[in-house]
């Protein structure tokens, strides 16, 4: 399983950015996707979550500024963020709880995209 991420950038605060994260390769179903974050210096944190039944989970930093959403059909997972702060910048991460059996539950993460949020 490969996953994809795609959308980091350099973006002023204030600002707004999209991410998207492509599940691919031996997949049988997808139970939660996610986003992580990283900022320099810092432990990896959860920023935002949903469950197969579309049921969200958000850190209280981003609450309210960014929206995750899934597209079954395509695998994917979205993180939409809106006025974005500087501390905001990070290396985000996406997650993929899933089966490639029935049984065979996996965890995968993808490999981070930049984002930065000049002031």
């Amino acid at each position: 399983v490969q996953l994809q991420a795609s959308g980091g950038g350099l973006v002023q605060a204030g600002g707004s950015l999209r991410l998207s994260c492509a599940a691919s390769g031996s997949i049988f179903s997808i139970n939660v996707m996610g986003w992580y974050r990283q900022a320099p210096g810092k432990q990896r944190e959860l920023v935002a979550l949903i469950t197969s039944g579309s049921t969200t989970n958000y850190a209280d930093s981003v609450k309210g500024r960014f929206t995750i959403s899934r597209d079954n059909a395509k695998n994917t997972v979205y993180l939409q963020m809106n006025s974005l702060k500087p501390e905001d910048t990070a290396v985000y991460y996406c997650n993929v709880d899933l089966y490639q059996g029935r049984a065979t539950r996996m965890n995968y993460w993808g490999k981070g995209t930049q984002v930065t949020v000049s002031s």
